[in-house]
């Protein structure tokens, strides 16, 4: 045979064992994924990354000990890298078709030698989601193969954003790897993530729940606060995925992508004179506030469903990329719970590992009060937030615009906690508590032998208003750096943004913190 046809011959072999890896576990099974709604590995990897951009790796991997089975090319995972907006991210999809995606000792490698490329190159590192679980037939070998990937999802945190996307099932020991990742995506109806399934749940506690119910998008959105989005379809969730790094740096040392910087940065807007309601009871959307300021009025918000009563996300401002975080006075009057510290302090050390300045907008009668709270730990997830703050270094930025009264105020990014540019509206009330229940305590007596109690009550919380409930004694201290027109907000936050750029600031020299989990 000539060495031409010896070559033709080769490339013939290599042609058919490629098209063998993509056909993966079959055309019968492919049209069974698709019955369910979901994609297959290779096509949720087509929607994913910038057209013609994916290059495979690995893909003539097989179980190792397979012994006399089929021989089935890429054993469950389809691995490599691509592009996403032009920029370089490593992927690993797992393929329902083959085995149900189960994670075996072959399997376990190809996502491990990404993950390594991912944290040598400093890309992030993207997970598709769809297994059955640990491959059975492989014992304790699959359970060391979760275990190198545990390792790697550890240390590669905080130096390269890592994001799981659940397409399917994900169970056992399975979760663990999206739970230490950055940010998880699920989609209604087809995606479930849990630790011990609906008939072991029956089984040890005689609960009947559906795996919806116990581990759907819907719960873990809304409920448990696991996944930080929910959508409706699987092309959906790979969008918001690629969106969302239009936000984060690559790696812990670049600088976050700017945006287009087309929103003038001098704008200014008068619908901010009209968002605060005349009666301080009132609630209003900080949604709104966020939008008049933000560049082009959008703002990619992380974990909408989860503790409303804090806002969270991401957003540009003068092209400057920005993690928000913000009060809610339209839920629970924006106080701070137990879930709403959680997690808001998450978000705040993920923007803190990856250089986005925090902009902080504040709105906060104090934390929750009430005896499920104090016997939830409110005193230690509270301190998260807190911590989080304080250990922060990038540019942080606070805008007070209505209450800010006791210890909410001291965490919520205060200057006394190195905030670098603290500023209020005119209708800031800054004080250890809102101006009546101030009164009530220092004047009861007072107020109870007076002739004419409620005059008196409201003669007082008029003077302790003058004095102390506004934004004008912490001015004069140095605690908010200026009072602003809230029509000025835009400008001056971006100034402050640009002025911050070369902002240098370390923590002591240790091996960690001890954050109070």
């Amino acid at each position: 045979m000539t060495p031409i046809a010896t070559l033709q011959q080769q490339l013939s072999r290599l042609a058919e064992a490629a098209e063998a890896a993509e056909r993966g576990g079959g055309a019968d099974r492919l049209a069974a994924q698709h019955a369910k709604g979901k994609l297959s590995a290779r096509e949720r990897l087509l929607l994913l990354l910038d057209e013609g951009s994916f290059v495979e790796l690995d893909r003539f991997v097989t179980a190792r000990g397979a012994g006399d089975g089929p021989v089935v090319y890429g054993d469950g995972v389809v691995t490599g890298h691509g592009r996403i907006h032009g920029r370089t991210v490593y992927v690993f999809s797992q393929d329902f078709t083959v085995f149900g995606g189960s994670l075996s000792e072959a399997h376990a490698a190809k996502i491990c030698k990404v993950m390594d490329l991912a944290l040598k190159t400093g890309a992030p590192m993207i997970g598709l989601n769809d297994s059955g679980g640990a491959r059975i037939q492989e014992g304790v070998v699959s359970l060391g193969g979760y275990a190198d990937i545990f390792l790697r999802n550890t240390l590669a945190s905080g130096v390269i954003p890592q994001l799981s996307a659940i397409l399917g099932p994900c169970a056992g020991g399975a979760v663990y790897s999206p739970a230490i990742t950055d940010f998880i995506f699920m989609v209604r109806g087809t995606s479930y993530m849990f630790v011990t399934g609906p008939n072991v749940v029956k089984t040890v506690t005689h609960e009947d729940v559906t795996m919806e119910q116990l581990g759907g998008a819907a719960t873990h959105a809304g409920t448990s606060g696991v996944a930080h989005f929910a959508d409706d379809s699987e092309p959906a969730c790979l969008a918001r995925i690629r969106d969302l790094l239009r936000y984060v740096p690559s790696n812990n040392v670049d600088d976050p992508p700017r945006g287009p910087g087309t929103d003038p940065r001098d704008r200014r807007d008068e619908g901010l004179l009209a968002v605060i309601p005349d009666h301080p009871a009132r609630p209003y959307d900080m949604h709104e506030v966020i939008r008049r300021v933000v560049d082009d009025g959008a703002f990619f918000e992380v974990q909408g469903e989860y503790a409303p009563n804090i806002l969270v996300g991401f957003a540009h401002l003068g092209g400057h990329s920005v993690g928000i975080v913000a009060n809610q006075p339209a839920v629970l009057a924006g106080v701070l719970d137990i879930d709403a510290s959680l997690k808001a302090a998450r978000f705040v050390r993920f923007c803190d590992c990856f250089n986005i300045p925090l902009v902080t907008f504040e709105d906060v009668p104090g934390f929750l009060p009430g005896v499920a709270q104090e016997h939830g730990g409110i005193i230690k997830h509270g301190a998260k937030l807190l911590y989080a703050y304080c250990e922060a270094t990038v540019p942080k930025l606070t805008v007070i615009t209505r209450k800010a009264y006791g210890g909410a105020y001291d965490v919520m990014s205060s200057k006394h906690i190195r905030g670098d540019f603290n500023v209020a509206w005119p209708s800031a009330e800054i004080a250890v508590m809102g101006p009546k229940g101030a009164v009530e305590i220092l004047y009861r007596k007072e107020i109870a032998e007076a002739p004419d109690p409620a005059a008196a009550l409201e003669a007082r919380v008029a003077e302790y208003t003058e004095r102390f409930a506004n934004p004008y004694v912490a001015a004069a201290r140095g605690y908010v750096d200026d009072v602003i027109d809230p029509r000025d907000t835009r400008p001056r936050l971006i100034g402050a943004l640009d002025a911050l750029q070369g902002k240098r600031d370390r923590n002591p020299p240790r091996k960690h913190g001890n954050l109070p989990l």
